[in-house]
């Protein structure tokens, strides 16, 4: 059998399909074509020797700021791929109706790595910081509609910030806005939170199994947990009723306190992803496997991971044929090493934890293509700090 790559040797982590072991991954026409413990590497056009090294889905993140230029947040994707495995982008909310034609054309379109979108229920965006919803006439859901269904091969979803910055004033009324634009479309709603008002259980009340509650391992008020560490009863049952969990580490949002509590009690996030722009970059979150690291030292496993940065992001996004490495699907992948070593991982409130390994992308292929790896643009003049 002909292959245009194998990727021999390593160690196999795809929850997607349950595969976890010494396996070769054989690649043709950009597809995954064969994975095996033993391909022939004879007729492959190129072999990558993955000694050593965990080889998985390309990673999927499922929220992120990638409308670089046009948002106060947004970062180049492809740069950031190349280096991190992932091989597909969630942008959560940059874009709103006003500004969604310059995100499909600027970024979607032109990028290597695969990206889609949340609309932000603001059809201004995230242009500036915060306050996209202090004017309630930008929260048009008739426009917002318009716009997803004019564009659902790139738009899986609405968000929403509901926060007190973000809302500033007009309390809850931009989420039941919110809540209206994905019921009319048939999406996921994705609602960050942070400080309130409004308080937590009033967001939680607006959404729906399959609706995705990120930040939800923030250390500020409206926090998960009690001030005992304790999950709040309404969240427990909204969770176990189909809502999901993401964390969203960002540059304000991830708690090692919560965290701990969380997963002390048998509570495992549904979702990691990074929350990755501007300011986060920088650290404490630089990137996306310095944030699975940081699980790694709460006591996850690799492979429990993975799974949350591939094919349970994929489901959560409604793309399920995503994030795995089953017979057939796009061959997306990444490789990783395990490095030992003494490390220091910070939260948002930079809370250290030391740690004694972290994953290190060493190689990412989008689509049968090794990403090269590529100048990433400066930051910001408001970004630096």
């Amino acid at each position: 059998m002909h292959f245009d790559m194998v990727i021999a040797g390593g160690e196999v982590i795809d929850p997607g399909t349950g595969r976890i072991g010494r396996f070769d991954v054989g690649i043709r026409d950009g597809r995954i074509a064969a994975v095996d413990r033993a391909l022939p590497t004879g007729q492959a056009a190129q072999v990558v020797d993955a000694s050593g090294q965990f080889v998985t889905p390309g990673l999927v993140d499922l929220h992120t700021h990638v409308y670089w230029g046009a948002t106060f947040w947004g970062i180049e994707p492809d740069p950031v791929a190349a280096r991190t495995g992932v091989t597909t982008w969630l942008d959560v909310g940059s874009s709103g109706a006003y500004n969604f034609p310059g995100f499909r054309r600027w970024v979607v379109e032109p990028s290597q790595s695969r990206v889609y979108g949340l609309l932000n229920i603001s059809s201004i965006g995230l242009t500036a910081p915060t306050y996209e919803l202090a004017n309630l006439d930008y929260a048009d859901v008739a426009l917002a509609t318009t716009v997803i269904g004019q564009n659902r091969d790139v738009l899986v979803g609405v968000k929403a910030r509901i926060d007190a910055l973000t809302t500033r004033g007009t309390g809850i009324e931009p989420l039941r806005r919110a809540r209206e634009a994905a019921d009319r479309v048939g999406l996921p709603l994705m609602v960050h939170v942070g400080k309130g008002p409004p308080p937590l259980d009033e967001i939680i009340s607006l959404m729906r199994p399959g609706d995705i509650l990120t930040h939800c391992f923030t250390g500020h008020s409206n926090r998960v947990v009690d001030e005992r560490g304790r999950i709040l009863d309404y969240v427990k049952r909204a969770w176990e009723e189909g809502l999901i969990l993401d964390i969203g580490h960002g540059s304000g949002s991830f708690s090692f306190a919560t965290g701990e509590a969380m997963l002390a009690a048998g509570y495992k996030p549904d979702v990691i992803s990074s929350d990755i722009h501007q300011l986060s970059i920088q650290g404490p979150m630089f990137d996306l496997p310095t944030t699975l690291s940081k699980f790694l030292a709460l006591g996850m496993t690799v492979p429990e991971v993975i799974e949350r940065a591939t094919v349970r992001a994929a489901r959560a996004m409604g793309k399920p044929e995503l994030g795995t490495l089953a017979v057939g699907a796009v061959a997306d992948v990444a490789l990783f090493q395990l490095e030992p070593g003494n490390y220091t991982f910070h939260d948002v409130f930079m809370v250290p934890r030391s740690a004694k390994e972290r994953l290190v992308n060493t190689r990412t292929l989008r689509a049968g293509q090794v990403m090269a790896p590529t100048l990433e643009q400066p930051l910001h003049t408001w970004a630096h700090r």
